[in-house]
């Protein structure tokens, strides 16, 4: 495992819009017998019921929202633009369909605060859930966004989870 330091969420300097959505992140969660890794370019960063906050959608079909639901904690990595083939396997490919999706997208998976994250990752957030809940249709005032984004009407969870810690790689 590469060294990792701890620094407050207050301390983190990247920019949300970026990281969120052009760089992507991987939603890791499971345990250390089993785990699943997804990308999202989905979220949001910020305070929420006085805790440093993120929220994070995921549609119903995919495998990493059984983890999330069951654990009830997750990680977020952000990688370097050079794994950006690994993000791409990572958010096509469901690690129900593949022995070892880690091993597909050439990726190590490794056990931050007890939590599946990703090795290559520059950052981590372990995040823990507080509230979740599904989009509604009837919830939209902007009908266009429902159209286009939920023709299956496979409404995303949305989870919103308090950031217990935040890990960036040294050196």
């Amino acid at each position: 495992m590469s060294n990792w330091k701890e620094i407050k969420a207050e301390e983190l300097e990247k920019n949300a819009f970026h990281t969120i959505g052009k760089e992507w992140l991987l939603v890791t969660a499971g345990n250390e017998e089993k785990s699943n890794t997804m990308t999202a370019s989905w979220g949001a960063m910020g305070v929420m019921w006085g805790k440093p906050a993120v929220t994070v959608y995921i549609r119903p079909q995919r495998y990493t929202k059984e983890f999330m639901d069951r654990e009830g904690v997750f990680t977020l990595s952000v990688l370097k633009e050079n794994y950006r083939k690994a993000l791409g396997i990572c958010g096509k490919i469901s690690g129900r369909d593949v022995e070892d999706k880690w091993a597909e997208a050439g990726l190590t998976p490794f056990m931050a605060a007890g939590v599946p994250a990703v090795e290559e990752a520059d950052l981590v957030l372990v995040c823990r859930t507080m509230y979740r809940d599904t989009i509604k249709p009837e919830c939209f005032d902007d009908r266009e966004q429902d159209e286009k984004w939920y023709p299956q009407k496979d409404y995303h969870t949305m989870y919103i989870a308090c950031v217990e810690k935040v890990l960036v790689k040294e050196g």
